[in-house]
């Protein structure tokens, strides 16, 4: 057989793999049946849960710098954000203030200030720009308590700081933002793959508020929250710009900030070099825990897949679960098709996405 060079290029499996050690599963499923192969390793994000761990794998001379800061519930965690080459620095939302570190969801008292507190521990080491990844947010504060953390004050009508999480958004009387600390030189820029508002049916409370935690009840609540905040602060970014419903409206807090926003995916694949990767290749593999319909709207996946087009690569694709046609895939393979069911693929999912690599080579011949 021809020798082939195979990019493997997966999300993260949210919740149950990350992209690197699902990129190593696959390439570990091919090599069993293609040992002849060379299989390059690029595990990808979008500005979600993984992004970190993608740039810390693919830039060489990465470097994780710890954190202690305050987790989404107020007690202290360990975390990390990254020091890069250029001097710039990458800080993750989701290892400091993500759903994942809350033993139980708290849709109301939820915050953002330990996101905040590690954005201040890059700047205040020097970093001469800022990348923000905020997906996996736990909270629906508006980016309150990472501002807060950045210097903001936020008040209630006797000038008392406000409790943290959306809960003391509606409280808020004062906003006071003199005492934020600037932009570093080289600007901020939000990676995210939302486009939600902050506000309304399609907003960060209607939209994301479920996930964390939040009943049908508790919507509109925070929605009051969201827009309470927004008042308050009086800023010229609107509450319907794209983006700004990202991360319980963390998106919209760092707008406000300065922060731009910017389609993760894209700026990602950039910062990882993954075109010239994919076009070097013969073939090229990408993933993630779901593809479904919103999969075609700026998620890691679809772009690697966009790259490989236009490449003219051939590119597959193995997900948890499969419910919506792939579309533009030369295979596909579902890790709960292979197990049995969602369940089994979910208990044990770098078996299955090792299975998934051995599949896919046997049937690519």
């Amino acid at each position: 057989m021809t020798a082939r060079t195979v990019v493997v290029a997966p999300d993260s499996f949210k919740g149950s793999a990350s992209a690197a050690d699902v990129a190593e599963a696959i390439a570990a499923g091919w090599a069993q049946v293609r040992p002849e192969d060379a299989v390059v390793l690029a595990p990808t994000a979008d500005g979600g849960e993984g992004t970190l761990e993608a740039f810390a794998v693919a830039v060489p001379g990465a470097q994780r710098r710890p954190v202690r800061v305050l987790g989404p519930s107020g007690d202290e965690v360990d975390a990390s954000w990254l020091a890069l080459p250029d001097g710039s620095a990458l800080v993750e939302l989701a290892e400091t203030s993500g759903l994942g570190l809350l033993r139980t969801p708290a849709p109301f008292d939820a915050h953002t200030v330990g996101f905040g507190q590690a954005i201040a521990a890059a700047l205040d080491a020097g970093a001469t720009s800022l990348l923000l990844a905020i997906g996996g947010s736990a909270s629906t504060d508006g980016g309150a308590g990472a501002l807060t953390a950045l210097g903001a004050r936020f008040s209630d009508v006797d000038g008392l700081p406000v409790t943290p999480g959306n809960r003391g958004l509606e409280e808020l009387a004062r906003a006071d933002l003199s005492g934020l600390r600037p932009l570093p030189p080289g600007g901020v820029r939000i990676l995210s793959d939302v486009t939600n508002p902050l506000l309304g049916a399609r907003g960060a409370a209607a939209v994301f508020g479920p996930q964390k935690g939040a009943s049908p009840g508790d919507v509109p609540l925070l929605d009051a929250g969201l827009a309470r905040f927004a008042d308050v602060l009086g800023a010229e970014v609107a509450v319907d710009e794209p983006g700004t419903g990202a991360a319980g409206g963390t998106g919209y807090g760092l707008r406000v900030w300065g922060a731009t926003m910017t389609p993760g995916a894209p700026a990602v694949a950039e910062a990882l070099g993954l075109a010239a990767r994919i076009a070097a290749a013969d073939l090229v593999i990408t993933g993630e825990g779901r593809y479904d319909s919103q999969s075609a709207s700026g998620k890691a996946p679809e772009y690697v897949a966009e790259l490989a087009r236009r490449a003219g690569v051939p590119i597959l694709l193995v997900a948890g679960a499969i419910a919506a046609e792939p579309s533009g895939f030369a295979d596909a393979v579902a890790l709960a098709a292979l197990a049995g069911d969602s369940a089994a693929a979910i208990a044990d999912p770098l078996r299955w996405a090792r299975a998934a690599g051995a599949a896919l080579a046997t049937r690519a011949g």
